[in-house]
């Protein structure tokens, strides 16, 4: 974590420069694509307007700016740190129909695009408009196609260092292309300095203020303390019921003279079943493995957000922390499967070393290829390059691979059983018959339904972050709600688990980390209502990307919180058998 924190840092220290008036200041050409497809991305010289210099170079990129699709290229623009430029040609270009006709759709599907100057300072544009004309006569409105050929840099700088940069478009030298007739187009730009107060260090505070409710930070918080008030009186209300109904039950079964009066029938029954292995022991333990190391991960994020780590704009920065996290954090999946797999009297220990291995790899390998190959065939920045593609294969091979084993080989020396309270019995009772509400699948909605209340809020802001183009900074915020998320899920595995014991089910096990993953299942459904109804993402590339990494990214959630409510639920039944004699 050290590790990121101080290659930020350089990283930062190092993108921009200190300028002597004349100095050349780089400005990069990044990416092009429809302002509502945030995924859709291509070069920015696939466009057919002024190419590159012969000159142009491709900026050397980090791995997250690479996963976070840019691609720099130097720009055919010429500017000089503190000369202004009234007006200059950067280009004449004869464009055909063909290509007047790709400019065009651009601009239908409005089409922006992304720069980079001085290192890391991004800007924004329009490549062109739709303008309404509303006709004299009664017919329906037409639409005109304006293409911007004029670009102003408003550059403002603080003695020999670039502060803060605006790009703006002149309407006067806009041209209509609404008809897709060939013609010659001139591109021109100017640049104009303006000296500011603001220090260096604080340049990028102006893109933080772009979030999502800059003037009304006050009403986020509140929105979020109701949401964390109405969980925090559910789960008050939830825990007095179970907890009196508990202490009952012990104070019943640890008198004699109540005990010869009542039935010797609930949870007590099971004290030979309880600790029963449950079915498939290798995959669970697998699934306990792999949810721990996702929590792990989750939780190094969060810490590093909260330190300043993921500034606004900071390419790929979170990308590449998920990745170098998920490499050297693979022990502990390997550890966590091993120790559990070993305690549930597992001896193939190889093969749930490989098994935690691939549990999330696998489906992450199969939807990354099937994603990057339709964002190749539709020439897309989203697609990794081969090179990228290596360089994760060897982290996985080389870092990975070799942590899980050596974590499972760590946990496989522990003990060969678990220390629990009660022995089990040779003869396995029998499940009576229970109502249909009593069954997996319906336990599954009620129970992810409550932790899902503590975030559905937060939602909206993340999946329009993720999938837009808002900025996302209130982290403390998310911290918190997080934190809800975990001991809500927590007490509600806790909750089911007590009420299927006492319905005389023992089969506890699985049934703990489905409903403690089970919000997983909500987020998905969240992510379809989003797409419907509050973006306007379309298309095979977007729709695809869309729905492929939100449903691994609500796996990943599945499994964490699977490995929470599953470990909540193991302590409590621990808890609760040490608290009368069971033999």
């Amino acid at each position: 974590m050290r590790f990121l924190y101080l290659a930020t840092c350089i990283a930062v220290a190092t993108a921009s420069k200190h300028y002597n008036t004349g100095d050349t200041v780089d400005l990069y050409a990044n990416v092009v694509g429809p302002f509502a497809n945030p995924s859709e991305t291509y070069q920015y010289f696939t466009l057919p307007i002024c190419a590159p210099h012969p000159e142009s170079k491709e900026k050397l990129l980090g791995l997250g700016e690479v996963l976070a699709g840019h691609r720099l290229v130097t720009g055919p623009y010429t500017i000089k740190f503190r000369e202004p430029i009234e007006s200059a040609t950067l280009c004449v270009r004869y464009i055909d129909e063909e290509d007047m006709e790709t400019l065009r759709d651009a601009v239908i599907e409005d089409y922006y695009f992304q720069f980079v100057l001085d290192g890391d300072l991004p800007l924004w544009g329009f490549i062109g408009k739709m303008e309404r004309i509303k006709p004299e006569s009664k017919k329906r409105d037409a639409h005109r196609l304006v293409l911007f050929t004029h670009l102003h840099f408003d550059i403002m700088y603080n003695e020999d260092r670039v502060i803060q940069v605006d790009v703006s478009t002149n309407p006067e030298a806009a041209i209509d292309i609404s008809k897709p007739s060939a013609r010659s187009v001139e591109f021109t730009y100017s640049v104009s300095w303006q000296p500011t107060d603001i220090p260096f260090g604080r340049r990028k505070e102006r893109y933080e203020k772009y979030s999502f409710l800059p003037q009304h930070v006050e009403l986020h918080w509140f929105s979020i303390a109701n949401s964390c008030a109405t969980v925090a009186v559910l789960t008050g209300v939830l825990a007095s019921i179970l907890l009196r109904v508990l202490k009952a039950d012990v104070r019943r079964y640890m008198d004699p003279e109540a005990a010869e009066t009542s039935s010797d029938a609930g949870w007590k029954m099971l004290h030979g079943d309880v600790f029963r292995t449950p079915p498939a022991p290798g995959v669970f333990s697998a699934c306990v493995g792999a949810g721990t190391q996702i929590l792990v991960i989750t939780s190094a994020i969060f810490l590093l957000s909260l330190a300043g780590h993921y500034r606004a704009y900071n390419r790929g920065a979170l990308l590449a922390s998920c990745v170098i996290l998920y490499a050297f954090t693979a022990g502990i999946a390997g550890y966590t499967s091993g120790k559990l797999f070993r305690a549930l009297g597992g001896e193939e220990w190889a093969g749930n070393c490989a098994f935690v291995m691939l549990l999330f790899c696998g489906p992450l390998l199969v939807a990354f290829s099937v994603l990057n190959s339709i964002a190749w065939a539709y020439g897309s920045t989203a697609a990794l390059p081969f090179g990228t593609i290596v360089i994760i294969s060897l982290l996985w091979v080389v870092v990975t691979a070799p942590l899980t084993v050596a974590g499972a080989a760590m946990g496989r020396r522990g003990p060969n059983e678990l220390d629990v309270p009660c022995r089990t019995s040779k003869h396995v009772n029998g499940v009576p018959d229970l109502p249909w509400y009593r069954a997996a699948f319906p336990q599954m909605l009620a129970a992810g339904l409550l932790p899902f209340s503590a975030i559905y809020i937060e939602l909206h802001y993340i999946f329009a972050s993720v999938w837009g183009h808002k900025v996302y900074t209130i982290y403390a915020v998310l911290f918190v709600i997080f934190c809800i998320l975990l001991v809500v899920t927590a007490f509600v595995s806790i909750a089911f688990t007590y009420f299927q014991l006492a319905a005389e089910d023992h089969r506890w096990w699985w049934r703990s980390y489905i409903c403690g993953g089970a919000t997983g299942m909500y987020i998905y459904a969240y992510a379809f209502y989003f797409f419907m109804s509050r973006s306007n993402m379309g298309g095979l590339l977007q729709t695809s990307f869309y729905f492929g990494y939100n449903f691994m990214m609500c796996y990943a959630v599945f499994l964490m919180l699977g490995a929470v409510g599953w470990t909540a639920a193991y302590w409590f039944v621990k808890y609760m058998y040490r608290q009368v004699k069971s033999e």
